[in-house]
């Protein structure tokens, strides 16, 4: 046993030795590999390959040679290490694809759009003893109030634009405004006021309605003999996706005017009853209604399933308990199954909740925010691709994420009631 003992603490060294130069390969060979996957005229077929090269085997075979580094260490070194090296690059991805995204999204907003700024600073700011207040003096709209910060390398002002406060900050050659412009654009255009209003409509109507309609078929659908052939029928909008959704409603939408063909169901149904056609989506009384059916159409299967699932889990033999007590079937539904699957109802609810707070695809595809149709998402497109306002684009990407939290929040604690993630 010491003999062998020995033999191991010998080779020790030339095993971390192996270890670390197979480590520092493998490094090598994943950013050659993730260059080669960058370049734009590289064959895609062969860019595919070396994606699941990369992907697959090079993210294993670094786990490997994590876990044989590691293993070399004393044991409660061992024990503390190991857990980071199997969540340190999740991690390190999350920072890397979420976290500094969203920090660098809040720095657009308040720094893009300001201050229309030189792209380099002139010479006779670079050479100013106060750079900043000349800086804003040679600006159009910018009026200079003071310094709030004027050291060695640093300067700080306070300025006005548009006669609204803001910060220009001077360092080296580097000049930045700061100031809520965007968030102030955000909450004050009349484009922005209708995004909000069609936002929350679209929330307690489109959420509402889907929430309602799901509970209101898993219930139905639960008491007939084809349930899985009704349930998938009901579910199969959900294997299609917004933009899908939204093309197979302009036809249903379709509109021309009257004594023309009408192709749009709708308005064929319509023409042959002697009405006139209805231009659904460009009527302001109710296209935005006409929108908002289509993600009830694509979330009321979700809801479904999910509600259906809940149901099941409901005692039989407590409603058989309040059957024989004489109450009737809407006051088991309302006061029984209601109570008890109220946490699946949360889920799905909150799960639509932001399904539709981020909703683009549908606006964007049928009428593109035109005709009081604009949301949120639609207008921070509009704002970053069409007009090249990242800032106002930041703000309001901020806003959404802002709204999102509470009900993530929400989620998270209705999870816990439930008794899941319970440590």
């Amino acid at each position: 046993m010491t003999t062998f003992t020995t033999k191991l603490d010998e080779s020790r060294p030339l095993r971390a030795l192996l270890a670390t130069c197979t480590a520092v390969a493998l490094f090598f060979i994943l950013r050659l590999s993730i260059g080669f996957m960058s370049q734009t005229d590289a064959p895609k077929g062969l860019v595919m390959l070396v994606a699941l090269a990369v992907g697959v085997l090079g993210v294993w075979a670094l786990f490997l040679v994590g876990n044989q580094l590691i293993s070399l260490l004393p044991f409660q070194w061992q024990q503390r290490l190991l857990p980071y090296l199997f969540v340190g690059p999740a991690a390190a991805l999350l920072a890397v694809y979420l976290l500094y995204p969203m920090l660098n999204t809040f720095y657009l907003s308040v720094t893009e759009n300001i201050a229309t700024l030189p792209p380099a600073l002139p010479a006779e700011v670079l050479t100013a003893d106060n750079q900043a207040e000349t800086l804003a003096n040679s600006l159009r709209n910018v009026t200079f109030e003071g310094y709030w910060y004027n050291g060695a390398g640093w300067e700080i002002g306070r300025i006005r634009v548009q006669e609204q406060p803001a910060l220009l900050v001077v360092r080296g050659d580097q000049a930045t405004a700061w100031g809520w412009h965007n968030y102030t654009f955000a909450f004050t255009s009349d484009e922005m006021r209708i995004a909000f209003r069609n936002n929350v409509l679209w929330l307690l109507v489109g959420t509402t309605l889907s929430v309602a309609l799901g509970l209101v078929v898993a219930t139905l659908v639960d008491r007939i003999k084809g349930e899985a052939v009704a349930k998938s029928f009901i579910f199969l909008p959900m294997a299609i996706s917004f933009v899908g959704a939204s093309v197979i409603w302009r036809f249903v939408y379709a509109w021309q005017p009257a004594g023309r063909p009408q192709i749009g169901l709708l308005n064929a149904l319509i023409t042959s009853m002697g009405n006139d056609p209805i231009p659904w989506l460009i009527d302001k009384a109710f296209n935005n209604y006409a929108l908002i059916a289509i993600i009830v159409w694509v979330q009321t299967g979700f809801a479904m399933v999910v509600l259906s699932a809940a149901l099941k889990g409901v005692p039989k033999e407590l409603l058989e308990a309040a059957r024989i007590d004489g109450a009737g079937e809407l006051q088991i539904f309302f006061r029984i199954i209601i109570p008890l699957i109220r946490g699946a109802i949360i889920t799905v609810s909150t799960t639509i909740f932001i399904a539709i707070l981020k909703v683009f695809d549908i606006v964007y595809v049928m009428t593109s925010g035109k005709f009081d149709t604009e949301v949120i998402a639609n207008r921070m497109f509009v704002e970053m691709f069409n007009f090249r306002n990242f800032g106002r684009a930041s703000a309001l990407a901020v806003i959404l994420l802002i709204v999102v939290i509470p009900i993530m929040v929400v989620n998270i604690r209705n999870l816990r009631q439930q008794g899941i993630n319970n440590s």
